[in-house]
């Protein structure tokens, strides 16, 4: 059986409205993607942006008459542009997909999306799917983290992964050789889908997850939290506090001009090293002295 789509071009703030139509005529589902070259940056935990002008997909079945469809849809959205596609049968579950391929992150550590082969099945592999909640390791913030892990010796360390997400720094630390880690994140969806991840890497019994409101804090080796400057800033006295004297803390999240700013912050409790940069992105890693 083939499908049939429609494609319209809206601001991101006409989205539900738009999205509630496809759907009330008889749309099966619906996406939406960038439509110009805005790229939504990786985002506080709890934080689902959009960019400024999206494209928004509506699936309907072949039998669906799509002349009476274009005509609802012109009659009502004049102003938007409004295209149409027949595809040809595919398994929808997995073609979103498609673009997701095996990342290698160091020299040991892969990830892997769950329906495909490891390209080396004697690499460290974390399979992990795009999800409900942010962190697959293609973002900078996200790779720089992941290559941290990847080039240090963290066997039997705790490890603290803060504003969680997917939970991918996590369950990577274990996978590397860490005895236990904890996850925390303000969104309920970073705690279902890190508990899912854990699951399917078989970490499960390593690894706590926590909403921040329930957090109960104690102090770990590492202390990794991939966020935003601004909240790393303000975090900073209690992400002090989680690390233990001589343990190791990795900031991410940072625009390259801010590395400086939120260096100076928590050079009040570590001995802060040189920021590593990637694609205009900064990670700063540091050791607590005090």
């Amino acid at each position: 059986m083939n499908w049939q789509q429609v494609h319209i071009t809206l601001p991101k703030d006409r989205l539900d409205e738009i999205e509630g139509f496809l759907l009330s005529i008889g749309a099966l589902s619906t996406t939406y993607k960038d439509a110009g070259d805005n790229p939504v940056l990786e985002p506080l935990p709890g934080e689902t942006p959009l960019w400024p002008e999206l494209i928004v997909t509506g699936l309907f079945e072949q039998k669906k008459n799509m002349n009476s469809v274009m005509t609802i849809l012109a009659r009502h959205f004049p102003d938007l542009v409004i295209t149409q596609e027949e595809l040809e049968d595919q398994d929808w579950e997995r073609s979103w997909m498609k673009d997701y391929q095996p990342m290698p992150f160091g020299k040991r550590l892969w990830v892997v999306p769950t329906n495909m082969d490891a390209p080396d099945q004697n690499a460290v592999n974390l399979r992990l799917d795009p999800g409900l909640a942010f962190g697959t390791g293609t973002h900078p913030t996200t790779s720089l983290c992941l290559q941290w892990l990847d080039q240090h010796d963290i066997s039997q360390q705790t490890l603290l992964d803060y504003g969680c997400g997917s939970g991918i720094l996590a369950i990577a630390g274990l996978l590397l050789g860490a005895s236990m880690a904890e996850g925390v994140d303000i969104d309920p969806q970073a705690i279902t889908a890190t508990n899912e991840n854990a699951k399917i890497n078989q970490v499960s019994d390593q690894l706590a997850v926590y909403l921040a409101a329930n957090y109960q804090p104690r102090q770990f080796d590492i202390v990794m939290a991939n966020i935003l400057s601004g909240p790393l800033a303000e975090l900073a006295p209690s992400l002090s506090a989680y690390t233990r004297s001589g343990g190791r803390i990795v900031l991410s999240g940072i625009l390259d001009e801010q590395a400086d700013a939120v260096r100076t912050v928590y050079q009040q409790w570590f001995d802060m090293e040189k920021a590593i940069i990637n694609d205009g992105w900064a990670m700063l890693s540091g050791t607590k002295i005090v």
